[in-house]
């Protein structure tokens, strides 16, 4: 793959604002997106670039827009939002047709989630062409967001940056004339939390890891933005209060209004014990005064642990619509190539992953691989069951904690 970026007619590299403004020109070049983010001044040029401010700006712009709104609030569905939920349904009757292999020997991820992947992958173009105003040459590289935003193939894992694909999907979408500023509050009560049903589905269904070893920098084990946009729902709430979510009444009535309260309710029920002993900075923001503060204080911990942080950045992907505006140095000699599945990870490039990592010699990206938290809780149910303990030739415990 070429190492150059798509040009202007004047041979100026082509940024992110031009690719917005001519994304629907006949003479406009797309291309599939890919990963440039190699190194930590690599991640240092993004977070100074137009795409990084454009990331931020829409997702502030969206979380001001669900400020006091419930999940259960009427809003306007245009076509184009419409088209999107009838993909996420799609995508749901898709992980039905494919259900999990026998694979009760190991609490990892399930190899069935790879022929979903591939399934998706294959019908990503049929279902963009269902989209309203999207242009046809635009497909090839949007999808690729899209195809990304179910989880990693090789890995059989999900994490805060196949969330922020799906974010960047329809920020592609938004660029390309597909949404427009009225369907904000219906892309985040809507369509968002619509795709993280269905990523509560596929979890469930495939028992994907954990990325990374330790969940999303201690929320849950996979998501940031329904805890961030849910913060900003119950800003200025008359009676519930951040400490509202240790209160089990509290959380059962109002999490089909909140999403905030709706991770919490599913928290509890795939995982034992308090908040302060499986998610502690969950327990942590409990003791925030109000949700201003909450909401705020997320936006800076998605800013420094998820856009700020090269393990979860390593893996965004450049394309015409989101460009990539910084410098192109080579990366170091020896490492993997763009087909590795370990290309551009940290670990790969001679860093050994953050302090207390580099010591034990695994990196911060991949990890050591951790079993779902549906899988321990369906064999902790095993052992509970009378004569349903897992045994047999080959069958070995697998620690967890």
């Amino acid at each position: 793959m070429s190492d150059t970026l798509p040009t202007n007619t004047n041979g100026s590299t082509v940024s992110v604002d031009d690719a917005a403004t001519h994304s629907q020109s006949p003479e406009t070049r797309f291309y599939p997106p890919r990963k440039l983010i190699l190194t930590k001044e690599h991640l240092e040029a993004f977070q100074q670039s137009k795409t990084h401010e454009t990331i931020v700006s829409y997702i502030t712009t969206l979380n001001e827009c669900v400020v006091g709104v419930k999940l259960t609030d009427e809003c306007a569905v245009s076509p184009a939002v419409q088209a999107v939920l009838d993909i996420l349904d799609r995508i749901v009757e898709t992980a039905r047709c494919i259900p999990p292999v026998d694979n009760k020997a190991s609490r990892f991820g399930n190899p069935a989630f790879r022929t979903f992947y591939d399934k998706v992958s294959e019908i990503a173009p049929e279902l963009h062409r269902t989209i309203p105003n999207l242009p046809e040459a635009a497909i090839p590289e949007v999808s690729v967001y899209f195809e990304e935003a179910w989880g990693n193939r090789t890995r059989i894992d999900y994490g805060s940056g196949m969330e922020l694909n799906f974010l960047c999907w329809m920020l592609c979408l938004e660029k390309l004339g597909v949404f427009e500023e009225s369907d904000h509050v219906a892309l985040v009560i809507r369509v968002f939390w619509r795709y993280i049903e269905v990523m509560r589905v596929l979890q469930s269904t495939y028992w994907l890891e954990p990325a990374g070893s330790h969940g999303v920098w201690g929320l849950d084990d996979y998501h940031f933005l329904p805890f961030l946009w849910g913060a900003a729902q119950l800003r200025g709430h008359k009676y519930i209060r951040p400490k509202s979510i240790h209160d089990n009444d509290t959380v059962e009535e109002f999490s089909k209004h909140y999403m905030y309260l709706a991770c919490i309710k599913f928290i509890n029920s795939v995982k034992t014990a308090s908040l302060r002993w499986h998610s502690p900075m969950l327990d942590d923001i409990s003791a925030v005064k109000s949700w201003d503060k909450v909401n705020s204080g997320l936006i800076k911990m998605y800013l420094a642990e998820v856009l700020g942080k090269l393990p979860v950045m390593q893996h965004f992907l450049f394309g015409s619509i989101l460009a990539w505006d910084g410098p192109l140095p080579s990366p170091p000699t020896g490492t993997p190539g763009p087909d590795d599945p370990h290309y551009g990870h940290a670990h790969a490039m001679g860093d050994r992953g953050g302090a207390g990592q580099r010591e034990v010699g695994w990196g911060d990206c991949c990890g050591i691989p951790v079993p779902s938290a549906f899988a321990a809780k369906e064999a902790e149910e095993r052992k509970k069951a009378p004569g349903a303990a897992l045994a047999g030739p080959g069958i070995r415990p697998v620690p967890f904690d």
